[in-house]
């Protein structure tokens, strides 16, 4: 069930750095030869996507890796971290489009061509497309990287989006609107900054083991009582290892019984969850009597 999950994610990953150099191309081309600023500018995110992609792929391989002696937790943090790097390419390439939107107001610029507007609506589909594939695999997969990669292309088709009703204004609407051009990349570099936050946050709350998993907690305490002799469950915590689980429970047994009867209740536990919650890697129990009033 693991390697199942890690070769979808990787194999999620390699698709999108193919469509994301194909991108690059055609959007670079496409905006030099069509003379729109809006479309270099969505180029320029796809090339910052090309090396995400990259760093994605490099980064998963790692965190997959099983535990070792020096890792005894394994290298899921990786991910997390390979995120931050990530998003630090976003906001460096929001940060140039934005700067040179600003600077191309002041400048005179040519018209975009009509035939942009077709390059750019394919874009905007195939996109979307990847996007809903990358959502669907991660609901199984859990990954923080393949997150990452799929909210990039979510941005990506904003950002071509931008650009679509941009060149729309300046070619449709004639002499004096080729502004809407470079307003459309100013306003691509703004989606670009409020997707990177949104890669960042659930990244930091990994890192950080924020309390992210009520609805999983309730799961595990349910699914903790269907073992034989585990009569409640105390504290439960949950925190994310890369695409799986940890997870620290205390549990309750009978306090008449011996301190070997409690230990093997403990590992039925640890082996039920672990069966019936596959994204769970490991479980430490912490095992307590159960108190009469």
């Amino acid at each position: 069930m693991q390697s199942s999950k890690i070769k979808k994610v990787k194999k999620n990953l390699f698709v999108g750095l193919a469509i994301n150099l194909f991108l690059v191309l055609a959007k670079g081309i496409t905006g030099i030869i069509g003379n729109s600023f809006a479309l270099i500018a969505d180029a320029i995110e796809s090339l910052a996507d090309i090396f995400a992609s990259i760093l994605s792929i490099f980064g998963f391989s790692y965190a997959s890796r099983p535990p070792d002696e020096d890792h005894p937790y394994g290298h899921g943090k990786a991910e997390p971290l390979i995120t931050f790097i990530i998003v630090l390419f976003l906001i460096l390439s929001a940060i140039f489009i934005i700067f040179q939107s600003f600077k191309n107001f002041y400048e005179p610029q040519k018209t975009p061509k009509v035939w942009t507007l077709y390059i750019l609506a394919l874009i905007i589909l195939a996109k979307e497309i990847y996007y809903r594939y990358s959502i669907r695999n991660n609901l199984s997969a859990g990954s923080s990287v393949l997150n990452a990669e799929a909210e990039h292309h979510r941005s990506d088709a904003m950002t071509s989006l931008a650009a679509f009703l941009g060149i729309s204004v300046a070619v449709f609407m004639g002499s004096g609107y080729e502004i809407a051009d470079d307003i459309a990349a100013l306003i691509a570099g703004i989606i670009i900054l409020f997707n990177a936050y949104k890669i960042l946050r659930p990244a930091l709350g990994e890192v950080m083991d924020e309390h992210l998993y009520d609805d999983f907690i309730a799961e595990i305490r349910n699914s903790t009582l269907e073992v034989n002799g585990a009569l409640a469950t105390d504290k439960c915590w949950v925190r994310k290892q890369g695409i799986y689980f940890l997870v620290d429970l205390h549990l309750i047994v009978d306090g008449e019984i011996s301190v070997d009867q409690g230990h093997e209740i403990a590992h039925a536990v640890k082996k039920h969850l672990i069966q019936k919650h596959p994204s769970i890697y490991n479980v430490l129990i912490h095992v307590e009597p159960f108190k009469k009033d």
